[in-house]
């Protein structure tokens, strides 16, 4: 008789013994090549990473210590390093703290009602998962697919002083018409809706999704328990969100500090700079006013400010889940 291996049965005090099947040892990579092989898997990822990423901010940051404008790009003899002069001029023109205090308007504004506004619509349409509603989170999703610019043109002709549908309807109630747009008291808050419309059905479908991931048997635990639909919700589904609202938190948070479509589509940063964000002033002084020198400083202050705010709600996380 032999073994499945192809091995003949030894014979032990007259007793048979089958030996078990050979297995060849695995062949393990050994000193510097257990170390490398890892890398090689995020190499692309990471050269990647280094020609979009980190490529530009150091080309940004280099060309943010000259005085290059237009000019200078035919012909580099005539660049000059200055230094931090780009830094100095910065930080004393009131036209850079002005749309500093904007793009934190905004973000004021902005950030919170959308973090609310998709939350809610979230947890109404994990009600049901009917036909109609996952119609609903298609309907709700389509302005995150849309073209901005066509998103700006029709929310400009609705804002429109003269023939725009909300003036139309503030009339039939005798109420007169709003320079949505050209008033700067308004303009701000106007361009901000448009951006918190089209931004809540990305952040809906990640709520919703962390909604449905919610284990069943915590919500009939707290059911059995006695407690009502809100109190589930703050004290059972709640706290299960923390990850998904952080992930919105950041994302929504840098989105903001970046902001740029809106102003520049509908107001072009007016009126008189009332709707001028930083990415807008630094998109102004680089191509209309061919200043790259300068609006790389800017570009590279606004870098400074994202990743001082991202590290601080990282290090917050952290202490969340210490």
């Amino acid at each position: 008789m032999t073994t499945p291996g192809g091995a003949a049965p030894a014979a032990v005090g007259g007793t048979a013994v089958v030996p078990g099947p050979t297995h060849r040892p695995r062949r393990r990579l050994g000193g510097w090549r257990a170390v490398l092989a890892p890398y090689g898997f995020v190499a692309p990822a990471l050269v990647l990473l280094a020609m979009f990423g980190l490529l530009p901010i150091l080309v940004a940051a280099g060309v943010s210590l000259t005085d290059l404008d237009i000019k200078g790009l035919g012909q580099p003899e005539t660049i000059e390093f200055i230094g931090l002069g780009n830094y100095e001029r910065l930080f004393s023109d009131p036209d850079f703290w002005r749309a500093l205090g904007t793009t934190a308007y905004f973000v004021v504004i902005g950030v919170p009602t959308i973090i609310a506004v998709s939350l809610a619509i979230a947890v109404a349409l994990n009600v049901s998962r009917s036909r109609f509603f996952r119609a609903l989170r298609a309907f709700y999703f389509l302005p995150a697919i849309t073209a901005i610019v066509a998103i700006s043109l029709i929310w400009g002709y609705l804002y429109n002083s003269q023939f725009g549908l909300l003036n139309q309807l503030l009339g039939t109630l005798g109420l007169g018409p709003v320079g949505w747009l050209s008033d700067p008291g308004t303009a701000r808050l106007s361009v901000a809706l448009v951006a918190v419309w089209r931004a809540t059905g990305l952040n809906t479908i990640i709520f919703l999704a962390a909604l449905q991931s919610v284990p069943r048997e915590y919500l009939e635990a707290a059911a059995l328990d006695g407690a009502s639909r809100w109190t589930t919700f703050w004290r059972v589904t709640f706290p299960l969100l923390r990850f998904a609202l952080f992930f919105v938190t950041v994302t929504t948070l840098i989105g903001w500090l970046q902001f740029f479509d809106e102003p520049y589509v509908l107001t072009q940063g007016g009126p008189v700079g009332a709707t001028t964000s930083i990415s807008l002033f630094i998109f102004k002084n680089g191509f209309s006013l061919n200043q790259f020198g300068y609006a790389s400083a800017g570009s590279i202050v606004l870098f400074v400010i994202i990743a001082a705010v991202t590290a601080l709600q990282l290090r917050m996380r952290r202490s969340d889940d210490d």
